[in-house]
């Protein structure tokens, strides 16, 4: 399989690395210093394109591979408020493409069972819910984008929660994410519920980026010859 990586950065070189031990060719690398190699004869040649780089050009990126009829895989999180303007254009183009605030296979099966407790608290009022997401320092965007779907998961089971903020609150209708940042921290995510008697937590923690290199290079295995959009879930059945 031919791919490109866009964002040739410690997550772009990690699925570099998981991807040429599988037999796959890298066969187009972006970053900083070779943006104009980004063009419709290059992205003609690929298979597949996993994207990895920052909120401000993810869009432009994702659009630049759907108008050249190469299936994207893009991991970039902070670009939410364009997601359904890349949605709508990849689907008027048959296009593919994959967006995922996280491709961790752990992290999306902690996903459904964040529904689940979610689901189960629903009787019980005295518990009082937070989320917190710990990152390191070069994130770019706060909260996490797996905060946000965590987030959005509550909402989607509770009714009574109806927004999210990036800070601590103690309104009823409110999910209060806690963004941390500290040095060489892959990502970690807890959902806590509390009462005056005790405390339900649930928790995840990366120990590196494999995990989520290598389910962006599953992804994108996976999207090759499809057309549609999708989410990590899809791939992995859930």
């Amino acid at each position: 399989m031919r791919i490109g990586i866009i964002g040739y950065g410690r997550m772009g070189k990690t699925i570099e690395k998981l991807a040429v031990e599988k037999g796959h060719e890298i066969s187009l690398k972006i970053d900083l210093e070779n943006q104009a190699d980004l063009n419709d004869e290059n992205l003609k040649k690929l298979d597949v394109v996993i994207e990895f780089t920052t909120p401000t050009t993810a869009f432009e990126n994702v659009i630049k591979c759907i108008d050249a009829g190469v299936p994207v895989i893009s991991g970039t999180t902070g670009w939410q408020d364009k997601f359904v303007e890349a949605k709508t254009h990849c689907y008027e183009k048959s296009g593919a493409m994959l967006v995922s605030s996280n491709f961790s296979i752990g992290v999306n099966l902690f996903f459904a069972l964040n529904k689940k407790l979610a689901e189960m608290m629903l009787p019980y009022q005295d518990y009082t819910l937070s989320l917190s997401e710990t990152h390191h320092t070069k994130k770019l965007d706060a909260p996490s984008g797996t905060a946000i779907t965590l987030a959005e998961g509550i909402m989607s089971i509770n009714d009574a929660k109806t927004k999210w903020v990036n800070e601590q609150s103690s309104d009823s209708d409110t999910v209060p994410i806690i963004s941390i940042r500290e040095p060489d921290v892959p990502g970690t995510h807890v959902i806590n519920y509390k009462s005056e008697i005790d405390s339900i937590e649930i928790k995840h923690e990366a120990y590196s980026r494999i995990g989520f290199a290598s389910g962006a290079l599953l992804a994108a295995e996976w999207i090759v010859e499809k057309s549609g959009v999708y989410e990590m879930k899809d791939v992995l059945g859930l």
